[in-house]
Formats: C-alpha cells, sequence, structure tokens
C-alpha cells in the first residue's frame, strides 16, 4: 500500500511539472529551434512521414502529458517540406489568453483549426492536396452529448472522445499517438506509435479503446507528467 508520505511526494510531483508546463509553454514563444530540438526528441518519424504521403493525411492523437504545448514543434522536424502540421483546438472563453496560446502554437510552424471547422478544413485540404497531420488533444472529458465511448481508465468508469477515430475512418487516414517519456525536467522523448492503418477496417471504437489502453500505460509510467487538475470525471456514465 502507498503511505500518505507518499502520495503527498507524488501530488507534490505533480503539482511542479504543471508550473514546469506553465513556463515552459511561455518560454516556448521565444526558444530557439535548436534548443527545441535538444528539449524534445521525436522518434518513429518517418512512420508519419509514410503514412502522410501513402495517405495525403494522418490523425495524431496526444494527451495532456508532457508538455503537449511544445509537441507542435514536429512541424519543423518532419523531412517532407509537402508535409503541413494542423493541431485543432477548443477556443479559449478568455479572448487575450486564447490569442496567445494561439501566438505561441503558430510560432512552431503549426496551422491552427477550432474544432467546430475541423471536418470544412479536411475537406478543403484533400480537395487542394495539401498533406496534412491532424494533431487532437484526445484525452479530454468530452460533453454529455459527445459521450459515445466508456471504457475503464486509471480504474474509474470514463467517456473518451472518439472524434480522431471517427475522421480517419471517413477519410481513411491512419491514427497515430504520442508516446512521450521525460528523462530529466524540461526535456521530452516523443515516440509516434501506430495505432491503426486502416481505421475504416475497425470496429467502432477500436482505436479509441487502443488510445486508451496506450495513454494509461504512459500515465502509470510516469504519472505526475499527467495533467491531474482537469476534471476528467465530471460526469458519470448515468448523467448522460
Amino acid at each position: 500500500l502507498t503511505s500518505p508520505f507518499d502520495l503527498f511526494l507524488q501530488e507534490r510531483r505533480i503539482y511542479l511539472h504543471l508550473a514546469e508546463v506553465v513556463a515552459e509553454t511561455i518560454y516556448g514563444y521565444s526558444i530557439s529551434d535548436d534548443e527545441m530540438r535538444e528539449r524534445v526528441s521525436y522518434h518513429n518519424l518517418e512512420l508519419v512521414e509514410r503514412l502522410a504521403k501513402q495517405y495525403g493525411g494522418v490523425m495524431v492523437m496526444l494527451g495532456h502529458y508532457g508538455n503537449w504545448e511544445g509537441f507542435s514543434d514536429i512541424a519543423k522536424r518532419v523531412n517532407n517540406p509537402a508535409i503541413t502540421v494542423c493541431s485543432v483546438y477548443r477556443e479559449l472563453k478568455n479572448k487575450a489568453f486564447d490569442q496567445l496560446m494561439a501566438d505561441i502554437r503558430a510560432q512552431r510552424g503549426t496551422d491552427l483549426t477550432e474544432k467546430k471547422h475541423i471536418l470544412r478544413e479536411m475537406v478543403r485540404r484533400r480537395k487542394e492536396g495539401i498533406v496534412t497531420l491532424y494533431g487532437m488533444i484526445s484525452d479530454q472529458k468530452p460533453s454529455p452529448q459527445n459521450a459515445h465511448y466508456w471504457t475503464q481508465f486509471l480504474h474509474q468508469d470514463t467517456s473518451f472522445l472518439d472524434g480522431s477515430e471517427v475522421l480517419g475512418r471517413k477519410f481513411g487516414y491512419p491514427v497515430v499517438m504520442y508516446y512521450v517519456t521525460s528523462p530529466c525536467r524540461g526535456y521530452y522523448n516523443v515516440d509516434i506509435r501506430l495505432l491503426s492503418e486502416h481505421p475504416n477496417e475497425e470496429t467502432d471504437f477500436a482505436v479509441t479503446e487502443r488510445y486508451a489502453r496506450m495513454l494509461e500505460q504512459n500515465i502509470l509510467q510516469q504519472p505526475e507528467l499527467w495533467l491531474w487538475t482537469h476534471n476528467r470525471w465530471k460526469y458519470k456514465r448515468e448523467e448522460v
């Protein structure tokens, strides 16, 4: 059993990491490309480059894990200049802070699309032949009307967003995820792992379930790197 002191230390690590993410995000506004390359290492980039070239697009699932804001730097890491990166985001209520975050993300070479416009944007990019990696934060709690899939996650009955799977199936795009580790403070290794090359051939929610299991494994490896402070379990299944 975990002692109260161990729980205290773990909680302290969680809040320390959250503070570091805030500082790293603000610092990232002016960080050089060389320093970013030192701080964030990508593994298996050739996988997304191959898939993007073959299928015209790739869905990238990631969580609030490590420093998720810094991972938009992948736009500057792919070797094929024809591959673009589009980050799907949820507009913030505070307009000034929303603009600040948009500026920080764009600084790394990533295009931004608000989630309610993503379908239209994907149709446009496909028509124009723009090869794109679509990055989607996928561990947020869905709204009650969008809680389509539930599974056991960290010993809790948990609903998961299935947007990456749904869009991957619709457009025939493979789905990958970021598996993140941190060897030391401020430094991250991002391992790109294939969830499904042909999501349109999978049963409903199979890709989302695979993501949930892989994310859970990732969190248990370094629990302090996940954003525990967001109210992930606000809704119960019987309430939606």
